[in-house]
């Protein structure tokens, strides 16, 4: 009974701590809020079934994401879609700036052709850098996850942030020659 009360626990926590980013891994990968809903909670029951066979608990984060990218590609499967996966709806990306509507606005726009030219990239650099930069993964963990080596992951993400930076400084340098 007492160890039943540990999981629970141990569980309710994993879960408030990993929720959010597992939702914003799967919601950037299917472009649906309800499908990446259902997909967490798969994710959540695998945990709760197997929290007695990790056990690694520092590991948790990376059994959740490999759990998740297996839900996500279960479901292209089964679903026979073309594994293209668009851009999330740009409701669902937080704005953190609240300063002023104009730079809310501009960081909405950014965030906007972010993920428009994200989803332009190639699919294991898309994911990569989702992993990366939403999930928060290390280097290690996102090799591991898609059993690539460690130094493509670092290579592709390096080219992905190179693309996106480039893209960035074209958007600034026109508006620049726009305002004058």
């Amino acid at each position: 009974m007492e160890s039943d009360q540990k999981n629970i626990i141990e569980f309710t926590i994993i879960f408030n701590k990993h929720k959010k980013k597992i939702y914003n891994y799967a919601l950037r990968m299917v472009s649906d809020k309800m499908i990446a809903e259902d997909i967490v909670q798969n994710v959540f029951i695998k945990l709760y079934e197997n929290l007695g066979k990790i056990r690694n608990r520092k590991s948790i984060s990376f059994w959740l994401f490999k759990t998740a990218r297996n839900e996500i590609y279960s479901y292209f499967r089964n679903r026979k879609r073309k594994s293209d996966f668009r851009a999330a709806n740009i409701d669902e990306i937080e704005i953190h700036s609240q300063e002023n509507i104009e730079s809310d606005f501009q960081l909405k726009e950014m965030k906007e052709l972010l993920l428009k030219k994200l989803d332009e990239f190639p699919e294991e650099q898309k994911e990569i850098f989702i992993m990366r930069e939403y999930g928060g993964l290390s280097y290690k963990e996102i090799s591991s996850i898609l059993e690539i080596n460690i130094d493509l992951v670092k290579s592709r993400l390096f080219k992905t942030r190179k693309k996106l930076m480039n893209i960035f400084q074209q958007k600034l340098n026109s508006e620049v020659q726009g305002d004058k």
